[in-house]
C-alpha cells in the first residue's frame, strides 16, 4: 500500500531551515546529503516520528523563491501533533515561535496557530 513519504518545503538556505525546525519544533534531521552544485537532500521530521518527512527544498530561482512563505496559500499548511501541547507551546515559544494566537480549546483538541521562519501557518494541534 502507498504511503506519503515526503512533502517539499521551500527554503531559502538549507542550514536556518534545520535551525529552525531541529532547535525551534524539536525534531530529528533524518538526512543531509550533497547532491552536487550546493544542493543537497535534506529532510526532517518530528522527534520519533516513523511518517512523513519535510524535504527541504532551497529556492533556486524567481519562481521558486516567490513562494517561500506562501505554500499554503495564505492557509494553514501543516498540522504539527502533539500529546504535550503545554510543553511544546512553552519550548517552541522559548525558542522564538510566532503564534499568531493564544491556545483554543475546540471539540477536536487544543489549538494554536503559530508561524515558520517563512511566515506559512502552521497548526499545533493536541487532539482530544
Amino acid at each position: 500500500m502507498p504511503s506519503l513519504g515526503a512533502v517539499t518545503f521551500l527554503v531559502r538556505d538549507y542550514d536556518e531551515a534545520i535551525a529552525f525546525f531541529v532547535d525551534a519544533l524539536g525534531f530529528d534531521l533524518i538526512e543531509d546529503s550533497p547532491q552536487g552544485d550546493g544542493k543537497r537532500w535534506v529532510t526532517v521530521a518530528p522527534r520519533g516520528s516513523r511518517g512523513t518527512h519535510l524535504l527541504l527544498a532551497r529556492a533556486v530561482n524567481d519562481e521558486q523563491k516567490a513562494h517561500i512563505g506562501k505554500q499554503g496559500g495564505g492557509r494553514v499548511f501543516l498540522f504539527l501533533q502533539t500529546d504535550d501541547f503545554a510543553g511544546d507551546h512553552a519550548r517552541m515559544l522559548a525558542h522564538g515561535v510566532r503564534f499568531r494566537e493564544e491556545p483554543r480549546h475546540e471539540p477536536y483538541g487544543t489549538v494554536a496557530v503559530f508561524e515558520d521562519i517563512y511566515g506559512n501557518g502552521w497548526d499545533l494541534i493536541q487532539p482530544a
